[in-house]
């Protein structure tokens, strides 16, 4: 399979103010997209576009930029959307945080942790908690062990089984992770 091709912040920046902009999908978790996300764009949750990327390619063209938070969601979503018979695709280089870095207009709502956060808090406090019990429970710090082993497979695979796990949390969820919401949308912007 390809490398997705990537997009500058600012050529994209460019394209926008040009009225040339493509369709820009952020993969982010709602409450992410909530947080902050580029006028214009639509939120399709990375676990929707995997389990509907059958459905959503029908509403897609070739003009598409994923986005996400550094580029890893959206390179992932890159892959599901091609194998779904969608090519062509481009990546947001540097993702949402690039964007801002390159001075580009963000729309903020209420402050969320992003997910990458929200799993160094909770791998984080799970080492520290099984560690601590481990003095006192013979052991505990085998937990934290699995944690570490967990984060470790996870760079390696360059996945993260504990932030899908959260991304499901009500705290992540939000009304637009509906797949009738997300192509209504779509259908809509174009």
């Amino acid at each position: 399979m390809s490398t997705p091709s990537s997009l500058s912040p600012a050529v994209l920046h460019r394209l926008v103010q040009e009225g040339r902009a493509p369709r820009l999908l952020d993969v982010r978790t709602p409450g992410e997209f909530r947080t902050a996300h580029i006028p214009g764009s639509s939120n399709v949750p990375l676990h929707t576009l995997r389990e509907h990327r059958a459905e959503l390619v029908g509403h897609l063209d070739e003009d598409v930029v994923l986005v996400c938070r550094s580029g890893q969601r959206a390179k992932e979503a890159e892959r599901a959307l091609a194998e779904a018979g969608l090519p062509g695709l481009r990546v947001l280089d540097g993702g949402i945080t690039g964007w801002e870095a390159a001075g580009a207009p963000v729309e903020r709502g209420p402050e969320r942790w992003d997910m990458e956060r929200q799993v160094r808090l909770v791998a984080g406090s799970v080492v520290l908690v099984t560690g601590l019990a481990g003095i006192v429970v013979p052991g505990a710090h085998l937990v934290g062990t699995a944690i570490g082993a967990g984060l470790t497979f996870a760079a390696l695979s360059n996945s993260c089984a504990l932030g899908v796990l959260l991304s499901r949390l009500p705290y992540n969820r939000g009304p637009r992770t509906d797949i009738r919401t997300v192509t209504a949308e779509l259908r809509s912007t174009r």
